[in-house]
């Protein structure tokens, strides 16, 4: 068992769960309502110093009594030690956590994803909105066990929802400057640019070959 588990317990006590070894990974459960400074301190403090938040995703399983699971994938990079962090959260009740952007700017996109995919809600969380899916989408939560393999929707109801999105109304005027300057570039910049869009290999200058 990773020594920082005890550390967790030493340091607050009953918010600290079960711990398990899981395939040679030590895995603790934490309280979710203290679950933004239990990681606040695993990353600030002298000892522990994981300082590299490798992933935050989610896991429900097909027993309906079973809470669904958000998880941190922790990392120290000065001692070369990963730390799994979980919570648990009851499916009858609200699917919240604190956003942990505040301690780790990373966890933005990451914490969307689960957001997006399975419906749990971050408090604080700078920007919470669809990252997979677009903006509109109302079928619920693709990675979540009661979705329909198919989707919800008929395949014509979901071309007719794609075709009456605006996209342009959901990025900022910052992404639409960038996208608007597209025609300014070069030629040849542009063609590289679409091959690579078109998933083609880019051809290098001559002097990097």
């Amino acid at each position: 068992m990773n020594p920082s588990v005890g550390a967790l317990r030493e340091r607050f006590g009953r918010r600290i769960g079960r711990a398990v070894v899981s395939c040679g990974d030590s895995v603790v459960y934490v309280d979710p309502a203290a679950i933004r400074e239990v990681l606040r301190w695993l990353k600030e403090t002298a000892g522990q110093q994981y300082n590299y938040l490798v992933d935050v995703t989610a896991v429900e399983y097909r027993d309906p009594e079973r809470p669904l699971e958000v998880v941190y994938e922790l990392f120290s990079l000065e001692r070369r030690v990963p730390l799994r962090v979980k919570v648990e959260l009851p499916k009858d009740g609200a699917l919240e956590l604190d956003s942990v952007v505040p301690v780790w700017r990373g966890a933005d996109w990451l914490e969307r994803e689960v957001y997006d995919m399975f419906g749990v809600t971050f408090r604080g969380h700078p920007d919470l909105r669809r990252i997979l899916m677009w903006e509109t989408y109302a079928e619920g939560y693709p990675l979540r066990k009661d979705f329909p393999l198919r989707g919800r929707f008929s395949r014509s109801e979901q071309v007719r929802q794609a075709l009456n999105i605006h996209p342009e109304a959901h990025y900022s005027m910052e992404e639409l400057s960038i996208a608007d300057a597209y025609q300014d570039l070069p030629a040849d910049v542009r063609e590289r640019l679409s091959r690579g869009e078109r998933g083609e290999v880019p051809e290098q200058p001559p002097e990097s070959r």
